[in-house]
């Protein structure tokens, strides 16, 4: 079982919660909202996207580099998927 897939629920209600923020940042620019309160909302959905971000990679760490029975190719694998990962997001 992916270990997506094992803590799915807890992952989807992340996501949902997400949603909601983006979708208040929405609202708020439609009403003509502060800047102040758009600026604060979008900081908020970057922590969250970053939260999000940081417990797949955790968990992708240890099922696919350092998880224990794995290949040497499996664990190469799943570090060059990880790097590619990061780079992506440090762009």
């Amino acid at each position: 079982m992916s270990h997506t897939q094992s803590n799915r629920d807890q992952l989807l209600a992340r996501t949902r919660r997400i949603a909601g923020q983006v979708a208040a940042i929405e609202r708020a620019i439609a009403e003509e909202a502060g800047c102040a309160t758009i600026l604060h909302q979008v900081a908020g959905v970057r922590g969250a996207v970053g939260g999000l971000l940081d417990e797949l990679l955790t968990d992708h760490l240890r099922t696919h580099v350092a998880g224990p029975g794995l290949s040497d190719r499996q664990r190469a694998q799943g570090a060059d998927e990880l790097l590619a990962a990061i780079r992506r997001y440090a762009k």
